[in-house]
C-alpha cells in the first residue's frame, strides 16, 4: 500500500504530516512511503533524512496524489486536488467538516474515503491518534512564550538590591489541553496564574497545577461528549464576562483558548474590558483563526490598542515549534494507520462498525457516511 505525504502549500503552514520517525514505523509495517521533496524543510528534516528512514522522495505531486492509496496531510486540499485522487483511496487530514460541506461532497464524488482528524473520538483507545490534543498542547506552550516575548517586563518575581520585582499576573480563559499547558508553562516561568473554565472539573485541574481558580456561579454547565465546553446562555455569558473583566484589569497577560466545536468561538473579552487593561498588557487569542474570543482582535495579525494593550491574533501557534509539532502529529498519523493496519494484506482496513472510524470517517464509497453530515 502506497502512502504519500505531500508538502503543505498553505504559506502559514510549517509542519509536516510525516517525519522520519513516522516513516520508519510505516515502512516497518510493510507500507511504501513517498514524500514530496521539501516536506520537512521548515521543521528541520531535510529530504535525506526521509530517504534514510526508508521513504522515496519525489517532486511529482500530481502523479502521487493520483496513485497513492493513502494521503496524509495537515491542511484541507483544494477541490482540484481532490479531483486528482484515485478512486477508493484514503485521505487523512484536518477537514473542518462542520464548515466544509462542499468539500465533503467533492470527496464523495471522487469516491475517496475522507478521514477528519478533528472528529477522532476523545476516548482512551483513540488518545494515541488525537491530533487536536497533541497540537493544542504545544499551542498552549507557545502562547505563553509569545506573551513573554511581547511584554516589556518579566514573568518571575526577583528580589534584587535595588528592590523586589513582582511576578507577572497571567489569566488563562479556557482550561482544555491548551489552557492546562499555558498554566503549566506560565507557572514554570514564575508567573502568578488565575484560570477560568465553565467546567468544575477543569477548575480542579487548574488548581492541581498551582493556578488560582476563578469560580463563578453560572448555574448548570457541562462538557460535550468530545470533551469541549458547551455553549453558554446569554445570561451565563454576561455573568462570566463581568467577573472576568475584574481579573483582566489586573492582569499583565490574558490567554484565551475557548473554542466551541464546530461553531464560531464566543466573545469572552469585549472592547470595554480591553480598554480597562493596563498599558503594555498582552492578550493572546488562541481562537483568533476561527473568529476569536477577543473583540477587536485581527485574525493572523498583532495589533496595539489606543491604550497600549497588545492583541496577538496569530494563527498556527503550534507551527512556531514546527519540529516538535510535526513529531507528535506524525506520530498521530502513524498510530492511526498502525491501529487499523491489516498485517496479512498490508493495508489500512476500513471498518465503519468500528467506534473510532464511526467518529472520524466522513465519506466512503461515493457517499457521505458520517451520521452528523449526511444530507448536508
Amino acid at each position: 500500500m502506497k502512502i504519500f505525504a505531500p508538502k503543505e502549500n498553505d504559506p502559514i503552514e510549517t509542519r509536516a504530516s510525516l517525519d522520519p520517525a513516522a516513516v520508519k514505523k510505516l515502512v516497518g509495517l510493510g507500507a511504501e512511503v513517498v514524500v514530496e521533496s521539501g516536506i520537512g524543510e521548515q521543521c528541520d528534516h531535510p529530504d535525506a533524512s526521509y530517504e534514510e528512514a526508508g521513504a522515496s522522495v519525489t517532486s511529482d505531486r500530481a502523479g502521487l496524489l493520483g496513485s497513492a492509496d493513502i494521503v496524509t496531510r495537515i491542511r484541507k486540499p483544494s477541490d482540484e486536488e481532490v479531483a486528482q485522487l484515485k478512486e477508493g483511496m484514503i485521505h487523512i487530514s484536518f477537514l473542518d467538516p462542520f464548515n466544509e460541506s462542499e468539500l465533503l461532497g467533492k470527496f464523495a464524488e471522487a469516491k475517496s474515503t475522507a478521514i477528519s482528524l478533528e472528529m477522532i473520538p476523545r476516548t482512551t483507545l483513540a488518545q494515541k491518534m488525537d491530533a487536536i490534543s497533541s497540537q493544542a498542547n504545544l499551542a498552549g506552550y507557545v502562547a505563553v512564550i509569545t506573551a513573554a516575548n511581547r511584554m516589556n517586563s518579566i514573568f518571575p518575581m526577583m528580589m534584587t538590591p535595588a528592590g523586589t520585582i513582582s511576578p507577572a499576573k497571567v489569566f488563562v480563559l479556557g482550561i482544555g489541553v491548551a489552557g492546562l499547558q499555558a498554566i503549566a508553562t506560565a507557572k514554570r516561568l514564575g508567573a502568578r496564574v488565575t484560570a477560568f473554565d465553565v467546567r468544575a472539573e477543569a477548575l480542579e485541574q487548574a488548581e492541581s497545577l498551582g493556578a488560582k481558580a476563578l469560580r463563578i456561579d453560572l448555574g448548570e454547565t457541562s462538557g460535550t461528549d468530545q470533551g469541549y465546553a458547551k455553549e453558554l446562555t446569554p445570561e451565563q455569558l454576561q455573568k462570566q464576562q463581568e467577573a472576568q473583566a475584574k481579573v483582566c484589569a489586573q492582569s499583565d497577560v490574558v490567554i484565551t483558548t475557548a473554542k466551541v466545536f464546530g461553531r464560531k468561538p464566543p466573545i469572552l473579552i469585549k472592547k470595554d474590558v480591553v480598554d480597562s487593561m493596563q498599558h503594555g498588557a498582552v492578550i493572546v487569542d488562541l481562537a483568533a483563526e476561527t473568529g476569536g474570543n477577543v473583540e477587536g482582535v485581527t485574525p493572523g495579525e498583532e495589533t496595539v490598542t489606543e491604550n497600549g494593550v497588545k492583541l496577538v491574533g496569530l494563527a498556527n501557534f503550534e507551527g512556531h515549534v514546527s519540529k516538535h509539532a510535526s513529531q507528535v502529529l506524525a506520530a498521530n498519523f502513524a498510530n492511526m494507520i498502525e491501529h487499523f493496519w491489516d498485517e496479512e494484506n498490508k493495508m489500512f482496513k476500513i471498518d465503519l462498525e468500528d467506534e473510532i472510524q464511526q467518529g472520524c470517517v466522513i465519506t466512503h464509497d461515493g457517499a457521505v457516511v458520517h451520521e452528523r453530515f449526511k444530507g448536508e
